[in-house]
């Protein structure tokens, strides 16, 4: 591990600064709109264009890299970011604001590819889950450091719009003076999204309802803080909340799925999630209640992420899980899309209350749907499935490519350590049958002779 962070440490710190910066700038902006009057329905609009630009830069970026090479494109890409920034706080206007929200979306997703086809470039066989443990740590701190950042100053002036500017601005520096040989970057052949639904429904519905989910955290949150008359301090320990929560469950939800039946976590998860909401919805205006709500949300909503992935893949052959990948992460992008309009106008209809309401129905449809496919689908045996690798919401195909190649290599070296373990028992063994299940509930028995 040491090793990987003497290599990796730059590429870290400024992805920590670049995930602060735009953790920063959710908050900020619905803060500002806020101070500014605007409704939580135009708001609404404002957010939803990020999730819309970050699935135009995922289809644009690869273009742009096979065109210009991977250093141009993230300096392009940063300089525009940190340049429109400083325009919120110079054009005030919600529709300048939805569209200067789309371009930073777009930026977004082509430096997040930029970044992690460097880190998988660095990251090899033997340090690859270590590298992939670290760039999350490093994203989720960024996030919630971020929020203390609220209180430096006042969300109605310049400065905070500066701040974000320079940490953007600075995060490049240490990646682009570090960054070595051009990293090779493929792009999977994306499962027909069908296809995907068909072979894990609840993996593909639940991932599309998740974004859903993210979209209020990461783009409400702040909308929500302001109407109900937290803060600035208030806020960033309320929004931060959710992020530490996720860091913090993220490993021992994972580690509890890869023992029992996937789907009972998944389950259990959007529950205890659905839970909290309505413990937010019960609280009223007590703080310290709305912040624990969060906490638990945050909580068990992150790590669904990547159990939900993991749950797909159990029902794919080894050869389509990086295909289906990409399908996911399309799924996450349209359930994100559209949803912060949504939570506006229900904020519009309901008061504040709607922000959770909205959250809560959404985790109860998860659990809801999991229960029903748990009657209609047996449950794969954990020993032929693959362990859930930790990633978060903001990860694009390439490490989400990487979680794939882990679980691979994880079970791969699972199986050959069996013949080991059944010599110890004294028993002979001519060979290993992997299973993995088809799309239709059969199982696939694959017979590996060992020499």
């Amino acid at each position: 591990m040491l090793r990987f962070l003497g290599t990796a440490w730059p590429l870290l710190i400024g992805m920590f600064l670049l995930l602060g910066g735009n953790g920063l700038q959710g908050t900020l902006l619905g803060v500002r709109g806020g101070l500014e009057g605007y409704a939580a329905s135009t708001m609404g609009y404002v957010m939803a264009f990020y999730f819309a630009g970050l699935i135009f830069g995922s289809w644009l970026t690869p273009r742009l890299l096979r065109r210009v090479g991977h250093v141009r494109v993230f300096a392009a890409l940063g300089s525009t970011i940190s340049a429109v920034f400083i325009l919120y706080a110079e054009v005030v206007d919600p529709v300048a604001w939805a569209v200067m929200r789309f371009v930073v979306g777009a930026c977004f997703a082509g430096v997040y590819i930029v970044a992690e086809s460097w880190l998988n470039d660095v990251a090899t066989n033997e340090t690859r889950g270590k590298a992939l443990s670290a760039y999350m740590i490093a994203q989720m701190l960024g996030i919630i450091g971020a929020q203390a950042l609220l209180t430096m100053a006042d969300a109605s002036g310049y400065t905070l719009f500066v701040v974000m500017s320079v940490m953007v601005s600075v995060s490049f520096l240490p990646i682009l003076l570090s960054a070595g040989p051009t990293p090779v970057f493929q792009t999977a052949r994306r499962m027909p999204l069908k296809a995907l639904l068909k072979a894990s429904p609840l993996g593909s519905i639940g991932i599309l309802l998740l974004g859903g989910i993210f979209a209020c955290q990461f783009g409400m949150s702040s909308v929500y803080a302001t109407e109900v008359g937290m803060t600035a301090s208030e806020i960033s320990i309320f929004i931060g909340a959710a992020y530490f929560g996720g860091m913090l469950l993220q490993y021992p939800l994972g580690w509890l799925s890869d023992r029992l039946d996937r789907r009972l976590v998944i389950i259990g998860a959007s529950a205890v999630g659905a839970g909290a909401c309505l413990l937010a919805l019960l609280a009223g205006s007590n703080y310290w209640a709305l912040v624990v709500a969060m906490l638990a949300v945050g909580g068990t909503s992150n790590p669904l992420y990547s159990l939900l992935i993991a749950h797909t893949n159990d029902f794919l052959d080894n050869e389509d899980m990086a295909s289906a990948s990409g399908g996911l992460i399309f799924f996450n992008g349209i359930g994100a899309m559209g949803t912060p309009v949504l939570v506006g106008y229900i904020m519009g209809w309901t008061g504040p209350a709607g922000f959770f309401g909205f959250m809560g129905l959404l985790l109860a449809m998860i659990a809801g749907y999991g229960l029903w496919r748990s009657t209609v689908r047996r449950t794969p045996d954990s020993a032929d499935t693959a362990s859930a690798i930790a990633i978060t919401q903001h990860a694009t195909t390439v490490v989400a490519g990487m979680a794939q190649e882990i679980a691979l290599q994880d079970a791969e070296d699972e199986e050959a350590e069996t013949p080991e373990t059944d010599a110890a028992t004294g028993r002979t063994d001519h060979g290993s049958v992997n299973e993995r299940a088809r799309p239709d509930g059969t199982r696939q028995a694959e017979r590996d002779t060992i020499a």
